[in-house]
């Protein structure tokens, strides 16, 4: 009797047990399957987040509308080293604030700045005229063109030994650039202060020479030097002729004689671009910041005379 007694509470504990484990495997299961369904519930709300976010994004940007990108745009550029790389750094906080960075690959310009411009080698240029520009896209077959005037460098007459033109005595030396522009320059402002007397077409070519000079009025010895070494040799000559510029770059102290005015002065310094380039939003970016009145007061504090800003319409 003991003994079935004995089987029968075994049995129902070897029972009691098994349905113990089942009921503990059946809720593992349920545990695991809630864990996995958390799992894959939390990824797709990190996904929704960043499409809701990039969603809101584009939304932001479409609201925007008429708003500037933030996108900085790169354009390169060769300029001179003075005044002409001097403004370019003076704009270029404002332009980052507008997504435009400037990097200048040289403040050296050359023979071959206007050659790597119609290459696409940079994207703009700033040391040049418009004749000049002219006559270069006529010599080489490119199509360069100004995106805008910025300012004028009145080439002007100096002296080491003068410091009035009445002083200036007969049979003097003088030097003048003999670039055919600058050469023009140089004659004319010598017929306006009395020297010389220069053939009336010339008026309309804004191109001249020596042999386009009709009568000496004072009695001077002219010497057609190439621009860059005007400086370097100024104390061969009773005065010389040159840009504002080279004058600004070199420091000289020389005493200023008489220079050319800048009403109505073809000669002011261009952004040049590719004509493809001429409306390309960060070029006109770069035109306006540098035609701005801020630059403009820049330039007349800075400059004293020397560098004129261009008279706007």
């Amino acid at each position: 009797m003991k003994k079935a007694t004995y089987s029968k509470t075994l049995r129902f504990w070897s029972l009691l047990f098994a349905a113990s484990l089942a009921v503990a495997s059946l809720a593992g299961c349920g545990n695991a399957a809630n864990d996995s369904s958390n799992t894959n519930s939390g990824s797709t709300s990190t996904v929704s987040t960043a499409d809701n976010d990039k969603s809101s994004d584009d939304s932001s940007k479409s609201d925007s509308g008429s708003e500037e990108t933030t996108e900085t745009v790169t354009i390169k550029g060769i300029t001179d080293l003075t005044p002409h790389s001097e403004l370019i750094n003076y704009v270029i906080p404002k332009l980052k604030e507008q997504g435009v960075n400037v990097e200048l690959v040289s403040t050296a310009a050359d023979a071959t700045t206007n050659e790597k411009l119609a290459n696409g080698e940079i994207d703009f240029n700033f040391f040049q005229h418009l004749p000049y520009l002219n006559s270069e896209n006529e010599i080489n077959g490119w199509d360069l063109v100004s995106a805008g005037d910025i300012h004028v460098e009145p080439i002007t007459a100096y002296s080491d030994k003068y410091q009035t033109v009445d002083e200036i005595p007969d049979g003097a030396v003088v030097a003048i650039p003999n670039d055919g522009t600058n050469e023009y320059r140089a004659l004319k402002i010598l017929e306006e202060n009395g020297f010389i007397e220069l053939d009336s077409s010339v008026q309309d070519t804004l191109s001249a020479d020596t042999n386009s000079i009709t009568n000496y009025i004072k009695n001077i010895t002219i010497i057609e030097q190439d621009s860059a070494q005007i400086i370097p040799t100024k104390e061969d000559y009773d005065f010389f002729i040159t840009n504002t510029n080279k004058a600004l770059e070199a420091k000289i102290t020389s005493n200023k004689l008489f220079s050319e005015g800048a009403k109505d002065n073809p000669y002011a310094n261009i952004i040049a671009v590719r004509k493809e380039d001429k409306d390309n939003e960060a070029i006109r970016k770069l035109v306006a910041a540098l035609q701005s009145e801020d630059t403009r007061k820049y330039i007349e504090e800075t400059y004293n005379g020397a560098v004129i800003p261009v008279e706007l319409d």
